[in-house]
C-alpha cells in the first residue's frame, strides 16, 4: 500500500470510530491509547480469521452419520470398530445414540438415523442382515430356591421389547407377576437381579461376568432377532454397515441372514 492510501484508510477509521488512532506529533508516529486498544481487537480478529480458514479447510467431522443402536450392543468391540472407522474417514463425524429397540425403530423410520440396530421378533423385508440371539431368564446366584408366588420381576420401562414378552410368558402359563424394579438401563436392571429382586429376561450374552444364573423357573424361550439397516447401500455408509453386520456375527456365533 502507498502512504497516501495508508493515510486514506486511517482517516476513514476514525472516522467511523470518532477518536484519533496515532500520534501524528511523535517521531516515530506512535498509536494513540485509542489506537492501542483498538490494536488488540485488530490482533484478535485477525486470529479468529485464520481459526476460521483453518477449521473450513479441514474436511474433518464436516459429513455426520447418526446410528443408532440397543445397549448391550455397543461393546468394546463396537466402539474399537467406529474409532477405526473414524481414523480412515476423518471427514465423517459418527453420532452414536443407545436406546430402546422399538423406539429406534420409530426414529429410524423417521429419518433420523442413518444406520440402527434393533431388536425384534421378526425382521423386516428391508433389513440388511440379522442375527439370532439367545434368550434366557436369570435370577441371582443367591436367590432363594422357590420364588414366592406371584413371582417378583425385574423389567426395562414401559416399551422396552423383553417386559412384554415376560408378562405374556408367565401369563400363558397362568403364573402370578409384579414388576418388583423397572431399570432404565441393562446395568441398573442386571445390578437388581444380583441384589436379588427378582427375575428376568435378558439376552444371555449379557449376562457373562454377572451374578446371575439360569433361572429354572421358565426354560425353552425363544430367540430374539438383531436386525441391521441401513438407508444407503454404497460408500461409507455401506462399508460400515457391512463392519457391523460382522461384528454381530462373530457376537451370536452365526452368519447374517440377509
Amino acid at each position: 500500500m502507498t502512504q497516501s492510501t495508508l493515510s486514506q484508510q486511517l482517516a476513514r477509521l476514525e472516522d467511523a470510530i470518532g477518536q484519533t488512532l496515532v500520534d501524528r506529533d511523535a517521531r516515530p508516529v506512535r498509536p494513540s491509547a485509542a489506537g492501542e486498544r483498538l490494536l488488540g481487537y485488530a490482533r484478535r480478529i485477525l486470529t479468529l480469521q485464520q481459526e476460521a480458514t483453518a477449521a473450513l479447510s479441514n474436511p474433518a467431522g464436516t459429513t455426520s452419520v447418526h446410528i443408532g443402536l440397543p445397549e448391550d450392543i455397543f461393546s468394546r468391540t463396537m466402539a474399537r470398530l467406529f474409532g477405526d472407522f473414524s481414523k480412515r474417514h476423518r471427514e465423517i463425524r459418527l453420532d452414536v445414540s443407545a436406546g430402546l429397540s422399538r423406539d429406534l425403530t420409530r426414529r429410524y423410520r423417521g429419518g433420523e438415523f442413518d444406520i440402527v440396530v434393533v431388536k425384534e421378533p421378526t425382521p423386516s423385508t428391508d433389513c440388511r442382515a440379522s442375527f439370532p440371539e439367545a434368550m434366557g431368564w436369570f435370577e441371582s446366584k443367591d436367590a432363594p430356591k422357590a420364588w414366592p408366588d406371584p413371582v417378583p420381576l425385574v423389567t426395562f420401562p414401559l416399551g422396552g421389547l423383553y417386559r412384554e414378552t415376560m408378562f405374556e410368558r408367565i401369563e400363558r402359563e397362568r403364573g402370578r407377576w409384579y414388576v418388583a424394579f423397572s431399570g432404565s438401563s441393562l446395568n441398573n436392571v442386571l445390578a437388581a437381579v444380583e441384589g436379588g429382586l427378582g427375575i428376568t429376561l435378558l439376552p444371555s450374552a449379557a449376562t457373562l461376568g454377572r451374578h446371575v444364573r439360569p433361572c429354572i423357573l421358565f426354560r425353552g424361550e425363544a430367540a430374539i432377532m438383531v436386525s441391521i439397516y441401513a438407508w444407503e447401500n454404497t460408500g461409507p455408509i455401506a462399508e460400515l454397515t457391512e463392519q457391523i453386520g460382522t461384528v454381530l456375527s462373530e457376537r451370536s456365533g452365526h452368519p447374517g441372514r440377509s
